[in-house]
């Protein structure tokens, strides 16, 4: 097991030094078992919330439930802050989420038989340089067994709290845990409950759930326990709908597996959520059944739906445009004998070069979900290449600091061939040393160039109209190399 940290170790001296018990309690007490760092530190005490205060003068205490937050010193963000809760009891929770009455507990037993799981109710004793777990619900046995089990009856446990459903997936899905079949059992029973607490606590289990190893698999589990039913009806609408020729899975297998390739990737939790999104529009427009069944403008559908749904979870107002852009722009045309740069640059205009990458990471995690073996086929890099050439600027006079407009107004000249040739020699110069390109060195420049005749300036134009064109071909065929396009 893991040490318990400088910090959480004066914490409990300090209140042991008073006069009081206290336990390292909760999920940190978990993760030490299994050899992961805690994300936070809680404590459990008999010391009152008031009396915590008078130990600890850096602290924080505004709820109803008993906990002192205590300011350290520590430079670790998972540090900074513990957690300090008085032992008590729970009763009466009329919003399935919160008690709506917290009495004070006598005992650490009494406090633990309050918790979730028995996995999270492990409490560590630090005294004497000595650890002692006190285990009542055989936790620990869990733990090596990897089983999610409810502390008690498990129809209690999430009548009292309904998130509790959901955080047991979301152990299921970071832990690698299965849920031990009567805790599923009531899970299933208890579904329904789900829709007595706020889409914002839903939203916050549900990216734990995608940002982690097994989303794919987690996902799989919210539908087979109905809570999926309830979350994202529009999603589970995909299940048991096949599709045609160009698919081996149901629309239900394709978006998880799209999603569990983009996890394996350790793609954004924007690409994440857009692979198992991106097809939600399918099942509402399908047409005809067997090979060649289509599924006409289900990108437009599916944006839309989307939307409904991040907007319903309430999900962050610019993560909800990034995946309703990538998953209507997702059927994007990449075939070589199509693609044209004005085509590109189109694109490159609907969806912005800074969303681009992750288009094609969608794109990816959509080949592999329909079954097929390459994630990025020649097609695919060939598009890629295309857009490295369109982001790349051409070389040409428009990387210049100054114009034409500039040139003529230096040599106080109309518009004809010597501005073009003026143009030319500086973007030649600027293309040999880069430092060039500034206004003061080009106008200085074009003075100089003033002083020629029109016909030197148009032989030094050709030659430096070459050497452009010269460069411009040696990006194209690195972009190619790199793309292992032709």
């Amino acid at each position: 097991m893991k040490k318990i940290p400088r910090e959480v170790q004066e914490v409990i001296f300090e209140l042991e030094k008073a006069g009081f018990e206290a336990y390292v309690v909760g999920g940190c007490v978990r993760d030490l078992l299994v050899g992961k760092k805690p994300g936070d530190w809680d404590v459990a005490t008999n010391a009152k919330p008031e009396e915590i205060q008078r130990i600890f003068p850096k602290n924080f205490y505004e709820n109803k439930f008993f906990t002192v937050t205590v300011a350290t010193e520590s430079v670790d963000p998972s540090l900074k802050e513990i957690e300090i809760t008085t032992y008590r009891s729970d009763f009466e929770y009329g919003d399935r989420r919160r008690p709506g009455r917290v009495e004070y507990a006598k005992t650490i037993e009494e406090d633990l038989s309050r918790r979730d799981f028995t996995i999270n109710v492990i409490a560590l004793r630090v005294k004497d340089r000595t650890q002692e777990l006190l285990d009542p619900y055989e936790g620990q046995k869990d733990l090596k067994a990897k089983i999610i089990r409810a502390v008690r009856d498990p129809n209690e446990r999430f009548n009292e709290d309904a998130l509790r459903m959901m955080r047991a997936v979301r152990l299921s899905a970071q832990l690698g845990f299965g849920i031990e079949k009567i805790t599923r059992e009531a899970i299933i029973k208890n579904a329904a409950l789900i829709k007595e607490i706020s889409q914002e606590r839903i939203r916050d289990e549900l990216i734990k759930i995608i940002r982690s190893e097994r989303a794919a698999g987690g996902m799989e589990l919210l539908y087979e326990v109905r809570l999926l039913t309830y979350i994202m009806p529009e999603l589970a609408e995909g299940y048991g709908v096949t599709q045609n020729k160009h698919h081996k899975y149901t629309v239900w297998e394709h978006n998880v597996k799209s999603l569990e390739y983009a996890t394996q990737k350790n793609y954004s939790f924007e690409v994440r959520l857009a692979s198992l999104l991106h097809d939600v529009g399918k099942p509402k427009t399908k047409r005809g059944e067997g090979p060649d069944a289509t599924f006409y403008g289900h990108q437009v559908v599916g944006a839309r739906t989307a939307r409904k749904i991040l907007e319903r979870l309430h999900f962050p107002k610019e993560s909800v445009e990034k995946i309703v852009l990538m998953i209507r722009e997702h059927m994007f045309v990449y075939d070589p004998e199509t693609v044209t740069l004005k085509g590109v640059r189109r694109l490159l205009a609907r969806v912005g070069a800074e969303n681009i990458d992750n288009l094609f990471e969608l794109r990816e995690a959509d080949r592999i979900g329909s079954g097929v073996p390459k994630a990025q086929p020649y097609r695919l890099r060939y598009l890629k290449a295309m857009v490295e050439k369109v982001r790349q600027d051409p070389v040409s006079p428009r990387m210049l600091k100054i114009n034409g407009d500039d040139i003529m107004k230096t040599l106080g000249i109309e518009p004809g061939p010597k501005v073009g040739a003026a143009l030319a020699i500086l973007l030649e110069g600027v293309l040999e040393d880069p430092t060039r390109n500034s206004k003061e060195y080009l106008q200085k420049r074009v003075r100089e160039l003033g002083q020629l005749s029109e016909q030197e300036l148009q032989d030094i134009a050709r030659k430096a109209k070459q050497s452009a064109q010269n460069a411009q071909e040696r990006i194209d065929q690195e972009i190619k190399r790199k793309y292992l396009v032709k």
